[in-house]
């Protein structure tokens, strides 16, 4: 069988997201990588067809700065989801927002606005200020933000039809730190696209997560800082896949109590007196 190929025509393949359809459920970003070749390399090897960009990359204008980044991810002919990584107040965000739209050409826009350094949480009040702000001039927003319930209705009700609840603070590898809220989340909004992005640390973390029947996984250090990120990226490639089929199967429900997988009734006559 032909795994690479079932991946791309199993139901989970024609993922719509923002008015676009994907077979990979998996997003990943472009940071921190030892080196640009690495980076697409790792790209490739995830089957991602979603790569975050920060625009404060793009400042560089040397071949071996924003350029030569600029032209391996057109290489890639991925679609690019600019990010506002590092604004802190809702106008520095919505301003990079701006930019972004321009040097990239999309109105997709990954909605970041650090409140707290320390644990790098997103400001919930500056994230609906510039979610409302952003929608307003024509913006497909897609908000990172906490497994908070009561911010998730907010940004739904300005208009975000894709929420990108955190699994654990950025870059800290710890997983899913509160499944019941995230399991919440999933249960009051069953027709918004809603991707865990940060936390992920290991392949297992993200089939959790979509076990849980989340839509995506957004990720970056994880397989960045692996010791071999080429073969980590595949790695979640598979765990991506493997984590959704589980939830379309349906995950048999936990029990107390042991129950034998096979019934003696019915064994072979010889079996019961061996």
């Amino acid at each position: 069988m032909d795994i690479e190929k079932t991946m791309v025509d199993t139901k989970g393949g024609n993922w719509e997201l923002e008015g676009k359809k994907f077979h990979s459920r998996l997003m990943i970003g472009s940071a921190l990588y030892p080196s640009p070749e690495i980076m697409k390399k790792a790209i490739i090897a995830s089957g991602s067809q979603i790569v975050t960009v920060a625009l404060r990359r793009q400042s560089a204008t040397s071949l071996q700065g924003g350029n030569q980044f600029w032209n391996i991810i057109k290489e890639l002919d991925v679609t690019v989801l600019p990010n506002t990584a590092g604004c802190h107040t809702a106008k520095e965000a919505i301003t990079t927002a701006m930019m972004a739209r321009e040097i990239f050409e999309t109105n997709w826009i990954k909605l970041e606005v650090i409140g707290n350094q320390y644990t790098l949480q997103p400001d919930p009040f500056a994230l609906v200020e510039a979610t409302k702000s952003l929608i307003s001039e024509g913006f497909r927003v897609l908000p990172y933000m906490t497994d908070d319930l009561v911010l998730a209705q907010k940004l739904a009700d300005l208009g975000c039809t894709t929420l990108m609840p955190w699994g654990s603070p950025i870059g800290s590898g710890r997983g899913l730190m509160n499944p019941y809220n995230l399991k919440v989340i999933r249960k009051q909004f069953p027709k918004l696209n809603l991707i865990v992005d940060a936390g992920i640390g290991k392949p297992s973390d993200a089939i959790e997560a979509m076990e849980l029947g989340f839509d995506g996984i957004l990720l970056n250090s994880a397989v960045a800082l692996a010791q071999e990120p080429i073969k980590m990226a595949k790695a979640f490639k598979y765990a991506t896949y493997a984590g959704r089929l589980g939830f379309e199967a349906g995950t048999m429900q936990k029990r107390d109590m042991a129950t034998p997988s096979t019934p003696t009734v019915g064994t072979p006559f010889w079996h019961q007196f061996s």
